[in-house]
């Protein structure tokens, strides 16, 4: 019989705010049975790349990741982001575990093909090592993802958190009750960004036409909700977008994906 897995992606905004990331690491902490916890390092890797006089590129929100970017995406993302949580997560009581997605050959990728734009170092999901991250949960370990892969030929890759948390809770579907949370610095997808209390509480195929024509939904949400639907679609069986409050049980409203 299968038992229930959460996957919750922290979005960097969060990571950024101290306070934020306290409450948020309390309330993962918190939460009963398997859990898994995916990250970026968004304003972090810019910060000190600008420190170290390389200059950020991004397209799209995406970022360009050449030879000397993808070195401090490694310290940042793995090392004292990573590091960060999870010591926090062990004062809080939970006994995580620090991984990239080459720790393991837990998470592989291909390096992202040059077509109208090359993004240097950064991959996308082939395959996930759900044997081994089972392991681990039921070692009551709780596996901490930094947003990195491995190529299996010895490359580092730059991978997008939101992706990788997608990809980890469909192939652990097949052995999982999964849920996705999508965690961020909002309160849900808004209807109205000036105005924090328009959370669409609920968005199915239908209805998200109808928010995408109308211009509910634009800019960088747009690919976060393809992603849960992506998700949705391939045996994830809920996900949600919203603040660190929609890991509680409060009356908080977030944002619901249907299938």
């Amino acid at each position: 019989m299968k038992t229930k897995l959460a996957i919750v992606k922290i979005g960097g905004n969060v990571i950024e705010n101290p306070g934020e990331l306290q409450q948020f690491l309390k309330l993962f902490a918190q939460l009963e049975g398997h859990k898994i916890l995916v990250h970026g390092g968004g304003k972090g890797a810019t910060q000190l790349g600008e420190k170290l006089g390389l200059e950020t590129k991004m397209v799209d929100g995406r970022r360009i990741t050449d030879a000397e970017t993808l070195k401090v995406i490694t310290m940042v993302y793995a090392g004292l982001t990573n590091k960060n949580i999870v010591a926090q997560l062990q004062a809080g009581h939970c006994n995580a575990i620090g991984l990239s997605g080459a720790d393991a050959n837990m998470i592989s990728a291909q390096k992202r093909p040059v077509k109208e734009l090359d993004y240097g170092f950064v991959g996308d999901v082939k395959t996930v090592n759900t044997k081994t991250i089972s392991k681990f949960l039921k070692m009551d370990l709780t596996p901490v993802f930094c947003a990195m892969t491995h190529d299996k030929e010895g490359q580092l890759l730059n991978t997008n958190a939101d992706t990788i948390a997608a990809e980890i809770a469909i192939q652990m579907s097949t052995f999982y009750h999964t849920a996705l949370y999508y965690c961020f610095e909002k309160k849900g997808v808004l209807r109205d960004m000036e105005n924090e209390d328009s959370v669409i509480e609920q968005i199915d195929h239908r209805s998200l036409a109808q928010y995408l024509d109308d211009g509910s939904i634009t800019g960088g949400m747009i690919p976060k909700v393809n992603n849960c639907f992506y998700a949705l679609e391939r045996g994830v069986e809920k996900v949600c977008i919203g603040n660190t409050s929609m890991l509680s049980k409060s009356n908080e409203k977030f944002t619901t994906l249907i299938y």
